[in-house]
């Protein structure tokens, strides 16, 4: 198992050589203006001229974000597609819309093309020559949204985007968006020190600790997955997101033995609780939350909150995940991981430093 050095956090030897992580992630904010600019022509000639889809089906990347941003708000039935193919029902009077990168994704080709097949409205939102740019293409009066970079979360505000305009989904403001992560950035910036940096100080939480990762609301249970995936690839090392009926046995942990000698046997990891707060009070998500730091407080089990209160819902969970991330990114550093592809490469899909930073 890597032993945690907490000095590498600050080391300036260690942080250059993870400057390629570090530096996209910095640059997050400025991927999602990039994409709405490069988007502009397009939004800028849509709009919904009355017209409503029977209902949308999203597949492909994140299109679990775009149901959990959609959902509550719109007017049509609305369907999150994980497998290939569409649902048999899917035809004319339906819009589908496909998020896909520039690396191939069997499901989000598949979908693209069986929707030009069966003469679906499409939105797609895919670098140009992409796998699924190409397989969209039969279809003339698709909407195509021209991603600039291989940005989940990019791609998914300029969706978002249209689909505000088109009056299916609420009002986005990527600016908004893109401002809250450059905030991120600042707060997050190698250049702070431990005491000054709350993403160090989280990594410091996890050294020797398994993470179980818990939002209240849907779109922080969303967050929440996305961060495990960074944490389990920056460390080599289980963690867990799920509701809280999963994690509350998993916080039935035995005492502390406080007279154990860490040189004679290595202490096995805790499990730590990371709880993310979007700011929504509802009263379910506030009593799960009483439920989960009670467990965890009866057990000796840590709790860790990252808050993130203020701004629209795509902007509180961009910045939730975005703290996770830099975690995950200062966790690998001080476990020495820092240089190994598993790091930036969660789904496996041979893009270093992608997924970290979308």
């Amino acid at each position: 198992m890597s032993v945690f050095d907490d000095t590498r956090l600050d080391d300036p030897a260690a942080l250059e050589a993870a400057d390629h992580l570090l530096r996209r992630l910095a640059m997050a904010g400025a991927r999602i203006r990039a994409e709405l600019e490069a988007s502009s022509d397009v939004l800028s000639a849509l709009q919904s001229d009355g017209f409503r889809p029977r209902a949308v089906v999203a597949a492909g990347r994140d299109a679990r974000l775009v149901r959990a941003v959609l959902e509550p708000v719109c007017p049509v039935p609305f369907l999150a597609w994980p497998g290939p193919g569409l649902p048999g029902w899917a035809g004319p009077l339906d819009l589908v819309v496909v998020l896909g990168g520039a690396a191939e994704d069997l499901d989000a080709v598949s979908a693209a093309g069986e929707a030009v097949r069966r003469g679906c409205g499409l939105m797609v939102a895919a670098p140009e020559d992409s796998p699924v740019a190409i397989a969209s293409a039969g279809l003339r009066h698709a909407i195509r949204l021209p991603s600039q970079s291989d940005d989940q979360l990019a791609a998914a505000v300029a969706v978002l985007q249209a689909l505000h305009q088109m009056e299916l989904g609420p009002e986005v403001d990527h600016k908004a968006v893109a401002a809250l992560l450059d905030d991120v950035a600042i707060e997050c910036s190698p250049n702070n020190d431990v005491a000054s940096n709350p993403a160090k100080d989280l990594a410091l939480v996890l050294a020797d600790a398994l993470p179980l990762v818990w939002g209240g609301s849907v779109l922080a249970a969303r967050a929440a997955r996305r961060v495990v995936e960074a944490l389990r690839l920056a460390s080599g090392r289980p963690a867990l997101a799920a509701d809280a009926g999963h994690l509350l046995p998993v916080l039935n942990q035995p005492p502390r033995d406080l007279f154990a000698d860490p040189f004679d046997k290595p202490a096995e990891l805790r499990p730590a609780l990371i709880i993310l707060d979007d700011g929504i009070e509802e009263a379910g998500v506030a009593e799960h939350r009483r439920k989960l730091e009670s467990k965890a407080e009866a057990h000796d089990v840590r709790v860790h909150t990252i808050t993130q209160a203020n701004g629209t819902d795509v902007a509180r969970y961009a910045a939730l995940t975005q703290q996770g991330r830099y975690a995950a990114a200062y966790l690998g550093i001080g476990l020495g991981r820092h240089g190994m592809a598993t790091v930036d490469d969660p789904a496996g899909s041979g893009n270093p430093s992608e997924d970290l930073a979308w």
